[in-house]
């Protein structure tokens, strides 16, 4: 595959949406990665950088790959994240770089009534959704152009922390957490991928929802899943924060994808059959 000089940094690429995103662009792009955990893998590839929030500077990281694009996965300790990412934008704000973030449906969990959409007033009741609103102010001060915010649902894939913890639930005979009343959409890994290669190529910027054009309750999504994952009988516990209907949704209107990097909710269980 004919790689371009185009040079991407991934923060995070040992994660679980990192490392797809990593993949997905690695034979596309001069792509490098960070790390934290000591996996060999990632001691032993060229292209990836230990990295640790509360302990390196990320301006030395910067200086040393002279990244054209940033996609930051970041997790882990929030006060370390909120740092890493002030000093993050106040180099981009300096130098030719474009930084896609990794953000979440959370910013929009303190509206329950209805789904989110791109240019809505975030408000989170959540300390995880109130770090996600503070690092997307953050981004939405640099010059226009220069970044793009990525809303994510629930995102699902066969090596997903949710998926993982789904499989072992069924083969212990554990109880498997459902919310009956929460209205939600979701998407794969690696449609994600996908997405994310796509907007890069095409330099876009600005807010995106990239999940699903429609809507599944919590409990007929995982019901379903359980049913193709296992022949045994799963057993649910229905947790019931309210006792209407809750949305989290974060729904494309005013920046679409092309219809191929569209998806609906089934693609996603389909694409966790498939594999």
């Amino acid at each position: 595959m004919q790689q371009t000089g185009k040079r991407i940094l991934i923060l995070g690429a040992s994660g679980f949406l990192g490392n797809t995103l990593y993949k997905e662009l690695c034979n596309y792009y001069n792509t490098f990665g960070t790390y934290f955990s000591a996996r060999r893998s990632f001691q032993d590839n060229g292209q990836f950088f230990r990295y640790d929030m509360q302990e390196d500077d990320i301006y030395h990281l910067l200086q040393e790959v002279k990244p054209d694009v940033v996609i930051s996965a970041l997790r882990g300790d929030f006060g370390a994240q909120v740092q890493a990412h002030a000093h993050l934008t106040e180099f981009i704000s300096r130098k030719r770089i474009r930084l896609f973030f990794l953000s979440s449906a959370n910013v929009f969990d303190a509206y329950s009534k209805y789904p989110s959409y791109e240019f809505d007033k975030t408000l989170s009741e959540s300390i995880y959704g109130r770090l996600k609103i503070r690092i997307e102010n953050m981004l939405l001060r640099l010059p226009p152009g220069k970044s793009a915010i990525l809303r994510l649902p629930m995102v699902f894939g066969n090596t997903s922390p949710r998926i993982k913890e789904i499989k072992e639930a069924l083969q212990l005979e554990q109880p498997i957490e459902v919310f009956p009343n929460l209205v939600m959409n979701v998407t794969s890994d690696d449609k994600l991928a996908q997405q994310v290669h796509y907007m890069i190529n095409r330099s876009k910027f600005g807010i995106y929802h990239l999940g699903s054009t429609d809507l599944v309750h919590h409990y007929d999504f995982i019901r379903e899943i359980t049913t193709h994952l296992s022949p045994k009988r799963p057993v649910f516990k229905r947790v019931y924060t309210t006792n209407e209907e809750r949305y989290l949704a974060v729904l494309p209107k005013a920046q679409m994808l092309p219809k191929n990097l569209q998806l609906v909710y089934q693609e996603v269980i389909d694409n966790l059959i498939k594999h």
